[in-house]
């Protein structure tokens, strides 16, 4: 399953890696803003390339740059620098503020959701800055799950498989990544031997870029990507204990470049997106997959290579793809794309037919695609 997973107790994970409310007007005739919630700071219109519902925009209060993105069946949630945490229970039309209150300014890059009151953010930084918290009671408390516990270690990304069972990916520590898994929880972590895992190649690196960087699926699968001069991803099948690489047809020619997100369509067809963060808006290749059928190889999709994409998400057959320069759509699974703004996020989940996303500044939207299929709005890409 994709990354930005609602864990329904012991049932596998359902997709949601997108955070962008996009919502049509005639959808928000008023919008609900109770005392306790964040008031929608501004709402934006962004240039649609497409006739489709517009991006409707909220601004989370303090404009913390938001990364980390998932959505459960009634809450959705973001979260970011500041150790800034945000719930809606509304599907948007209003947040609450419910960030960590515990004096650590941490940067949240990935977050992990179990049920309505149940999740588990990631932190990322050097040495301690990389740890986990946990609530139970929707973001009203959180406590110290774990704690990052190498002075050169740096946690990338989480994922679970279920309530108990789960992986962190972090930066090369003697030359091997580091990959830790729980089996309680996350009460305890255990890193996986370096004699199961690829050494680094030189240059290689992983980016925290959207919580997105590692993924969990089914029967125990999982996998993560890097880049830096190289672009490659890591897949493992038996719950994390050994991986294997591959390298990747993504643009990849500087320390910056390569695979920044991963995620699995509904015919469980792996996708990874990336680029190069310094440079956003160069064309190049930034998105491939790996067809579902066997003994297939890696292909490149018709994306239009419009620079760095950090994360992608699926409903049915259709799919988002977006990074901070722009977003497209795809009406086949992702393997063909058109442009649908020309604004873009950093992070997206997404659960059944609703889609979220959020970005700098603040900034979170919400797609309702049932709405464009009923009007016949989502149409072959080719």
């Amino acid at each position: 399953m994709t990354k930005k997973k609602y864990l329904l107790m012991t049932q596998p994970l359902i997709t949601s890696a997108v955070y962008g409310l996009i919502v049509l007007n005639s959808l928000l005739p008023g919008i609900f803003s109770p005392a306790n919630a964040v008031p929608l700071a501004k709402q934006v219109l962004a240039k649609q390339t497409t006739e489709m519902p517009r991006w409707q925009y909220s601004v989370m209060n303090g404009s913390p740059s938001l990364r980390a993105s998932a959505v459960s069946p009634d809450t959705l949630w973001v979260a970011g620098t500041k150790s800034s945490v945000f719930i809606s229970e509304n599907q948007g039309k209003s947040w609450k503020n419910v960030s960590l209150k515990s004096g650590f300014n941490g940067d949240i890059r990935d977050i992990e959701i179990f049920d309505s009151q149940t999740a588990i953010i990631m932190t990322a930084g050097s040495g301690e800055k990389s740890r986990l918290y946990k609530t139970t009671d929707k973001g009203k408390h959180w406590q110290l799950l774990y704690k990052n516990r190498e002075p050169e270690g740096f946690f990338n990304s989480i994922a679970f498989w279920d309530e108990k069972n789960g992986l962190i990916q972090g930066d090369p520590v003697n030359d091997y990544y580091t990959i830790l898994r729980t089996t309680d929880g996350g009460k305890t972590w255990a890193r996986i031997q370096q004699k199961n895992i690829p050494r680094k190649l030189k240059n290689e690196a992983a980016f925290a870029a959207s919580g997105n960087t590692l993924i969990t699926g089914e029967k125990g699968r999982a996998w993560f990507t890097t880049g830096g001069f190289s672009a490659s991803i890591y897949s493992s099948t038996d719950s994390g204990r050994s991986w294997e690489r591959t390298a990747l047809p993504l643009h990849h020619k500087t320390q910056t470049a390569g695979g920044y997100a991963l995620t699995l369509n509904q015919k469980k067809e792996i996708f990874v997106c990336g680029g190069d963060y310094k440079n956003r808006s160069d064309q190049y290749t930034n998105l491939v997959y790996l067809p579902a059928k066997k003994n297939s190889n890696w292909k490149t999709a018709s994306s239009h290579n419009k620079g760095l994409r950090t994360a992608m998400s699926c409903f049915q057959q259709t799919c988002l793809l977006t990074g901070k320069t722009g977003t497209e759509i795809s009406s086949d699974h992702g393997i063909n794309w058109r442009v649908y703004s020309d604004d873009g996020f950093y992070t997206m989940a997404s659960h059944n037919n609703l889609f979220l996303a959020a970005g700098d500044k603040g900034k979170v939207g919400v797609l309702n695609v049932s709405v464009m299929q009923n009007k016949g709005q989502l149409k072959a890409d080719h």
